[in-house]
């Protein structure tokens, strides 16, 4: 791969400047490289992530991630979860298994965002390609040929195309004038990553309703469990004593779950928007620049790879002249986000239902999960293998 800092024309400094080295940027960076693309990745941050909220990897975004070299390094470091259940406290609801799935990886991987993003970055390392830290975008600027970015030191950049993977407060989109349409929800969502005994499984990823609200406990690797939950004003950063007082109001009921230890926790508000264009003109979006949403079913992460991965052939096809591989882009992933947004609410939405709706919630579920039918449909969807 050519040296991202040569100009690839007298007239350009790059083909391709992607805004933000988060899971995206770092996919369609790493894709690209792959190709022998000219690009160039900055980040506003001096050092890599310094939060982990995304930790599942679905067998869709596997599969995709082969190609770089990127899916067997991913699973050397993750826990295979083979079941994702739905439960009131102890009872069952809706159990999913992964098992039957026709791909080489029939699981939920759990790992946590900071590792996905270490083995993009060592991927992309190895192909020659790089990060360049801390750059911030201040203004973007676009014309029939190509696109200029003026950067916090002065700099400015010309690229062919520039691409915001820069999250939901994407500069790229604003300066693009792309809407990002939707909303948020009135409570906050807690997330800690604690060491637990008892109670709950190292193998299965549960997300529990409770007249007190939702929390999804699942596993990660050194024995570690994630912990997602609603909560109306949520601490800022949860000790042990609020975390056990939660599961224990709406974790499991008949052995509890004690916590041992916090290794690292927040809070945050959640979304749901989607951009109301994923291309104007030279500017594309991707990940959460484009899309965002509840973390039930843990899809953001990986709706976001796969859109880079998909926008690297994409913008391939436009270098070598055909420029409506990007409209196509657009066209094929916007759709998904769209499925996804819905998918999440539906989760979210239900978990949190009123304490009068609780009992017909409940006979629904599992009425509905006694057919194998629609145990395999929502296996599907939640591995993303439905989207391939």
């Amino acid at each position: 791969m050519s040296d991202p800092r040569i100009p690839s024309s007298s007239s350009f400094d790059t083909d391709v400047l992607i805004v933000g080295a988060g899971p995206a940027g770092l996919t369609l960076a790493t894709a690209l490289a792959a190709r022998g693309a000219n690009f160039m990745l900055i980040d506003r941050q001096a050092e890599g992530a310094n939060t982990s909220r995304a930790a599942v990897v679905h067998a869709h975004t596997l599969e995709a991630l082969e190609p770089l070299q990127v899916a067997a390094r991913l699973v050397e470091r993750g826990v295979q979860a083979q079941r994702f259940t739905i439960r009131d406290r102890d009872r069952v609801l809706v159990p999913i298994g992964f098992d039957q799935l026709p791909t080489r990886y029939p699981y939920t991987l759990m790992v946590s965002q900071a590792v996905t993003e270490s083995v993009l970055l060592e991927r992309l390392r190895e192909l020659g390609g790089q990060v360049l830290r801390p750059r911030v975008l201040t203004a973007l600027r676009q014309d029939a040929t190509g696109a200029t970015a003026t950067l916090d030191d002065g700099r400015q950049v010309r690229a062919r195309y520039v691409v915001g993977t820069d999250g939901m407060h994407s500069t790229v989109r604003e300066q693009a004038g792309i809407g990002f349409t939707g909303g948020s929800y009135g409570e906050s969502f807690l997330l800690a990553d604690v060491r637990l005994t008892g109670g709950v499984p190292h193998d299965e990823v549960i997300l529990y309703f409770s007249p007190a609200g939702m929390v999804v406990v699942a596993p990660l690797p050194g024995g570690a469990h994630r912990i997602v939950a609603t909560v109306a004003n949520a601490p800022e950063h949860p000790d042990a004593g609020y975390l056990q007082a939660l599961l224990d109001a709406r974790g499991p009921a008949s052995e509890r779950a004690v916590v041992r230890e916090v290794l690292w926790g927040s809070r945050f508000r959640v979304h749901h928007r989607l951009a109301d264009a994923y291309r104007a003109g030279r500017v594309l979006l991707a990940g959460d620049a484009a899309h965002v949403h509840s973390p039930a079913g843990g899809q953001g992460m990986n709706v976001g790879i796969v859109d880079a991965i998909t926008l690297a052939d994409a913008l391939s096809q436009a270098l070598a002249g055909n420029d409506a591989a990007l409209d196509a882009y657009g066209t094929m992933r916007r759709p998904v986000a769209g499925q996804v947004i819905a998918l999440a609410d539906r989760l979210t939405r239900m978990a949190t239902a009123r304490p009068a709706l609780r009992a017909a919630r409940n006979l629904l579920l599992r009425t509905l999960s006694r057919l194998p039918m629609v145990r395999r449909q929502l296996a599907w969807r939640l591995s993303g293998l439905v989207y391939r």
